[in-house]
């Protein structure tokens, strides 16, 4: 299983590449991925196999998959038809397809997740999965990008599937942690009660149907038939749709007999069946109609998945299959029709069977299951359904009445809108000569019509003879509890079932025939309401109520702002703590008396901050605290932060200065001198505030303090010395990972702030500088190439001196922190901002072109190489057998040098020292390099 994982990430980043030098036919290269995945499907289908990867045990996240019935049925759709829209993608697009490699590679990397999906035991690493097809989805429906409609329709899927899939998030962690397992298969085997579970189930129901369209979140299904038609016949017809049928047939052994779980599934099914099927005979699009359709069926599907009997699984496991068969086809279909005629709107096509008769039996084929017609497989589903409703005994008689009832009328109307897809896309319609859109169509070529060929026919064979698919599904039929005694056959007798199929025959075809006055019916106002429009109110409900509350709470003044937040950290703890439990204080003041004078200077530096008026003068004070602050840790004993301390404060003040130099060199603080005491006040009292709530929280602590076995942990499990090095790159390495992640998009977000429209990629070298700058250089040697192009009142030849003999210096040393920092003070934060105050060194001393000679990359690139390197170690700490994110040991001999022990956080290291440099050169480019350049123009202008 993690194999067939790991083929679709390498197929999905290959993908590119094959349809860069392949074109179109790079999609049937890689439609034998999921193809060779499905023969291991095939060949394992009556195994119970099962994975366990030691993950983040902590977080509960081991990745726990389960190949099981169930899981082998949703595979076997998954692969198969995905590996046929691959073959259809080969012939649907042309080579000229903008964004095409792209495209393949969601489409591959989405079948990858999707199996993850239904093969996951552990219900977060479902949901991170479940999050991966909804992220995937939006990408594909928003394929055209430049059209407004897919955005809408993109934006739309991912906004409500998103806020289902939150829902369903919440639910997974309180019957996770109120049951104390996030296995599927331990929370089945023995169900929780009580009504917290009940509500948890209700909760993860949401996500299930939001994902599935089933009412009221139905209306972003037939919105993302925006999307291109092979993302429709796979992600709305045969793999995303089916997520939510798969959660509830999952869940319903262990869940189907509550109150909650009936309450929820079978009202809400039913009026998906009902609403969208009344819909579809409404619409003229045959895209739409095939998108209503398809939620009338989710809702036929949630209803006998959600039943909880043998019988009503088999019988929902065989429409499964016979729904993804017959939709799948039908959709590309009208991918070939739309292809063909450039329309997909039945008014403008008539004769279109007769100039295209093998698309015309092959969507007759698919609209006879779809129908529920003999001999195809939607007619034995259909047949079971019936049964299976009819004698279920988890539901009352009362009940089990309204259920019957409310499927065949949705049966009817089913069979009358499948009947006007085919007659009214492929008929003459009275009409003695094709349409103009089919007149001018151009016939589908043999591979494209392949794939929805190949659907049809299984359809038909798998229905001729339906025992072989019945022994296959019954494996998952058998975990419902009770006993089933119904099979899969073309033929029962005569008897209830055959007696309703032959009411929805004669409703079917009375309906069609006067569906014209269905269309025509329409009210002022929806019966049920319309739900996209609901969705368009909520939003802009939410966007009224956010801007009303920034409103309030943001005049547009940063010191109102700024005293608002203050206020509230001062108020809100003082008042719980004078109203909770408190226990005594107890301080030491001091530990030396060079304590005292350090913190003497660092009070003095803070104060004259706060009233000095020069800008240059002010930063200088505050880096003063800052060094004190280091000093603080160097003499309590901890010199790798001191170090740490050192360097931030360095390169704070560097920043500082790049910006100060566009900004006067006073604070024009004339109309704040009222605010003053004001001012004052708050500031003492955010100071006691958070000297008060130190102390009693130092004091609170009644266990052993954890730091005193990390020395011991940092040893013998992160192989390092260094407490705070294996902290950063091993036991919190999850924390350190997010926090460089922050810092990346801190990099971007400077970079975008300064570049406006787009990045300004590396900073320039002496070569790309103007022809008469470059007639000042000679062939003299000089200290720095850069400082040749630096004015000559800024230039600074003890600077430039002194540079050139530090640089290098600087950057061993860079190199040693980096290498040392498992075992001594160091690491890749402090070897990277070592680094980072070398090139502050040269673009100071050399100016903007100088940088670029000192290193001549893109920072993005630098950026994105150093996160590569950080993640990418938890995928080979794992593979190497320890958890993810922590320090695998590799141990080797060489010849004359001897044993080498390297530690897999050595990379992730790398990665921090790598992320830091970029940050510095983004930073430096951004509000040095481009100001300066930004300056030069201002003064040749």
């Amino acid at each position: 299983m993690l194999a067939i994982l790991l083929a679709h990430v390498v197929a999905a980043l290959m993908a590119p590449v094959c349809v860069r030098y392949l074109g179109r036919n790079g999609f049937l290269v890689l439609a034998l991925v999921p193809l060779a995945c499905l023969g291991w499907v095939i060949g394992n289908w009556n195994s119970d196999a099962t994975t366990h990867v030691t993950w983040a045990p902590g977080l509960s996240m081991n990745i726990d998959l389960r190949f099981d019935a169930l899981a082998a049925i949703m595979s076997a759709i998954i692969l198969g038809i995905g590996s046929l829209i691959l073959v259809y993608c080969s012939r649907y697009f042309q080579d000229d397809e903008p964004r095409l490699g792209v495209f393949a590679a969601e489409m591959v990397a989405f079948a990858g997740a999707m199996f993850g999906l239904v093969t996951s035991d552990n219900l977060l690493v479902m949901y991170v999965f479940w999050e991966l097809t909804t992220v995937l989805s939006f990408l594909l429906v928003g394929h055209y990008a430049e059209r407004a409609s897919s955005r809408r329709a993109a934006t739309q899927a991912l906004l409500v599937t998103t806020a289902g899939g939150l829902a369903m998030l919440v639910g997974i962690i309180v019957i996770g942690q109120s049951n104390g397992t996030y296995l599927l298969s331990e929370l089945i085997a023995a169900p929780p009660t009580g009504w917290l579970s009940q509500v948890a189930i209700v909760l993860i129901l949401i996500g299930a149907l939001s994902k599935s369209a089933v009412v009221p979140m139905h209306f972003w299904l037939p919105g993302a038939m925006a999307a291109p038609t092979p993302v429709s016949a796979y992600l709305h017809a045969a793999a995303m749709v089916k997520a939510g049928i798969y959660l509830v047939a999952r869940l319903a052994p262990g869940f189907a007999d509550t109150t909650a779980w009936k309450v929820t599934i079978i009202p809400l099914g039913i009026a998906s069946m009902l609403i969208a099927g009344w819909r579809a005979l409404q619409e003229y699009d045959l895209k739409l109609i095939l998108a209503f359709g398809t939620v009338s069926q989710l809702g036929l599907l949630i209803i006998l998945v959600g039943i909880g009997s043998p019988d009503a699984a088999l019988a929902g496991m065989t429409m499964l299959v016979a729904h993804a068969f017959f939709k799948a086809t039908l959709f590309m279909v009208v991918g070939i029709i739309d292809h063909s005629t450039g329309t997909r709107d039945i008014r403008k096509l008539a004769h279109l069977g007769r100039r295209v008769p093998a698309l015309a039996v092959i969507a007759a084929l698919a609209a006879l299951s779809m129908s529920g017609l003999p001999p195809l497989l939607g007619f034995i589903g259909k047949e079971a359904a019936f049964t299976a409703i009819s004698t279920t005994p988890t539901l009352d008689s009362g009940l089990r009445t309204v259920v019957l009832v409310a499927v065949v009328v949705g049966a009817i109307l089913t069979f009358a809108y499948s009947l006007r897809f085919v007659w009214d896309a492929f008929a003459g319609k009275q009409r003695t000569e094709p349409s103009n859109a089919v007149a001018k169509l151009h016939p589908p070529g043999p591979l494209l019509l392949a794939a929805p060929a190949i659907l049809a026919v299984a359809g038909l064979v798998v229905g001729i003879a339906p025992a072989h698919l019945g022994t296959l599904l019954e494996r998952y039929s058998r975990t419902l509890p009770g006993t089933g005694d119904y099979y899969l056959a073309l033929w029962h007798g005569f008897g209830l079932a055959l007696g309703l199929t032959a009411i929805v025959v004669v409703a079917g075809v009375a309906l069609y025939l006067r569906h014209d006055l269905i269309t025509r019916i329409k009210p002022a106002r929806r019966v049920f309401g319309n739900a996209d429009r609901a969705y368009d109110a909520t939003l802009r409900f939410m966007d009224r109520t956010s801007m009303r509350m920034t409103g309030t709470t943001q005049r547009g003044s940063l010191p109102v702002t700024q005293a608002t937040i203050l206020a509230t950290l001062v108020l809100l703890p003082v008042v719980f703590l004078a109203l909770g439990t408190r226990s005594g204080v107890e301080l030491r003041l001091w530990d030396s008396p060079l304590q005292i004078v350090v913190g003497a200077m660092m009070i003095a530096a803070a104060l004259g901050a706060t009233v000095m008026r020069n800008r240059l003068a002010s930063v200088l004070l505050v880096g003063m605290v800052g060094y004190g602050c280091g000093v603080v840790f160097a003499l309590h004993g901890a010199p790798d932060l001191a170090l740490t301390q050192f360097l931030v404060e360095t390169l704070t003040l560097v920043i500082f200065v790049l910006v100060l130099r566009k900004l006067p060199a006073e604070v024009d603080d004339r109309g704040a001198a009222a605010f003053n005491i004001p001012r004052a006040l708050l500031a003492v009292a955010v100071g006691a505030t958070i000297t008060t709530i130190a102390a009693f929280a130092t004091n609170a602590r009644r266990a052993t303090p954890i730091a005193l076995d990390l020395p011991d942990a940092a040893y013998n499990i992160g192989n390092g010395k260094n407490v705070v090095n294996v902290l950063l790159v091993d036991i919190r390495a999850w924390d350190t990972l997010g926090e460089i992640s922050v810092l990346l998009v801190a990099a971007t977000g400077v970079a975008s702030l300064v570049f406006r429209s787009r990045r300004f990629g590396a900073a320039p070298r002496v070569s790309d500088a103007p022809a008469e700058h470059l007639g000042m250089l000679g062939d003299q040697t000089t200290w720095l190439r850069g400082g040749d192009l630096v004015h000559p009142r800024h230039r600074s030849l003890v600077l430039e001196i002194t540079t050139r003999l530090v640089f290098p210096t600087m950057m061993v040393m860079s190199i040693y922190f980096f290498f040392s920092g498992h075992n001594a003070p160091g690491g890749g934060f402090a070897g990277g901002l070592t680094a980072g105050l070398a090139l502050v060194l040269r673009y100071l001393a050399g100016g903007r072109y100088e940088l670029g000679e000192a290193l001549p990359v893109d920072a993005g690139q630098i950026l994105g190489v150093g996160l590569i390197f950080s993640a990418g170690t938890a995928v080979v700490s794992m593979l190497l057998g320890a958890p993810v994110l922590s320090s695998a040991t590799l141990e080797v001999t060489l010849p004359l040098i001897g044993d080498i022990k390297l530690v897999t956080s050595l990379f992730f290291d790398l990665g921090v020292y790598l992320i830091v440099v970029g940050l510095v050169l983004d930073v430096l480019r951004s509000l040095g390099a481009r100001l300066d350049s930004a300056a030069e123009s201002v003064t040749t202008r």
